[in-house]
């Protein structure tokens, strides 16, 4: 029988996450939005959460197992709070998630202790390409392998903190199938280009990178001799990008109920008309229907279960979801939905963004 009620350590958990989100996060999106920074000591207090040591084995300094469900959980409370900020303090997960899931017992042993430490770690990964329908199975970017080294080549877009990053984790094609490879920054023939300027998440700094002649060991190849398999990284983003989304989405149906019950025009609060109604109704709909759908493709996901198809599904609908609910939010404020004054404008460029960021969520 299926059970929708959270155990005690995931209660505790996502109410400690809304805290954050509603405390530390909802207070400066507006000043990072515009700044395009984030202040250190939030990035801090992000990180002092311990939500990515969670999901790592002690075996490596961490004090968790990785769960999908636990991480979706938890991603709708970060997406309330703010997608920007979210995405920054996701980051390091771009790197270690796939190693945890992935990588030999070296590569684990080497890296996986650098994500436990009190500093936020500076690490990032390179997946998305400069190019019209990307598609991860289908890079351009290419690893060749000359001797005991591979060689890389190609060129990356959105790749957030790279700038700042000590070890990106970039993927590219060998032999017709995506795997990824460890590259210390300071690689010669790996150039950090110029910063990326997003629709929305302003907050988030994102550059593009290039890779001319890029040397690593073949020890650097993750996962050794098997690699990955990239259905499954896909399949961890999706949920947990549908997950954010479903946080953002909540923000705005929030946002916008308040405002149509405060609101009063012609002698009634607009929340009362029909229209307005049914708006409100289909956004709270949409919402919980896209929650369940996140929590099956996790579930399946942390069953052993094959949830490729429930998470692209679910994926797909998140995408379509969050856009029609932050738009209806701007729709239902009217005039002041355009504004800045209200956050409805720029969790509308936010939810637009969330059908292009395949690969750039991993928890």
């Amino acid at each position: 029988m299926y059970s929708f009620d959270m155990n005690s350590e995931q209660k505790m958990l996502v109410e400690t996450v809304h805290r954050f989100a509603e405390q530390k996060m909802r207070p400066f999106y507006r000043e990072a939005e515009e700044s395009r920074a984030i202040p250190a000591a939030l990035v801090q207090t992000g990180w002092e959460l311990g939500l990515l040591p969670g999901s790592i084995e002690a075996t490596y300094g961490g004090f968790g197992e990785y769960s999908a469900l636990t991480s979706a959980l938890y991603l709708e409370e970060m997406g309330w709070g703010d997608v920007g900020i979210s995405l920054h303090l996701l980051t390091p997960n771009l790197f270690a998630i796939p190693i945890a899931l992935f990588g030999t017992k070296q590569q684990k042993e080497t890296y996986l202790t650098l994500f436990c430490e009190e500093e936020f770690p500076k690490a990032t990964a390179a997946i998305i390409e400069p190019v019209i329908q990307f598609d991860p199975a289908e890079l351009a970017t290419t690893a060749e392998k000359v001797g005991d080294n591979y060689v890389l080549n190609g060129s990356k877009t959105f790749v957030p903190l790279a700038k700042t990053a000590e070890w990106l984790l970039v993927y590219a094609r060998e032999n017709g199938l995506t795997q990824a490879f460890i590259v210390p920054n300071a690689t010669p023939g790996l150039d950090i280009g110029e910063s990326v300027t997003m629709m929305g998440v302003h907050a988030l700094t994102s550059y593009q990178v290039n890779l001319d002649n890029v040397t690593v060991p073949k020890e650097n190849r993750l996962g050794g001799l098997k690699g990955i398999r990239l259905n499954r990284l896909l399949t961890v983003s999706r949920i947990g990008l549908a997950a954010l989304a479903v946080g953002q989405a909540r923000a705005a149906y929030e946002y916008a109920l308040q405002y149509a019950k405060e609101r009063v025009a012609f002698g009634e609060p607009i929340a009362q008309r029909q229209s307005i109604a049914f708006m409100l109704a289909n956004m709270r709909i949409e919402i919980e229907a896209t929650r369940l759908m996140v929590w099956e493709a996790a579930y399946k996901l942390d069953n052993q279960e094959d949830a490729t198809k429930a998470a692209v599904l679910t994926k797909q609908y998140a995408d379509k979801m969050v856009l029609e609910v932050t738009d209806g939010a701007v729709q239902i404020l009217g005039g002041h939905g355009y504004i800045r004054e209200h956050p409805v404008e720029l969790w509308l460029r936010n939810g637009r963004g969330f059908a292009t960021w395949d690969g750039l969520v991993m928890a």
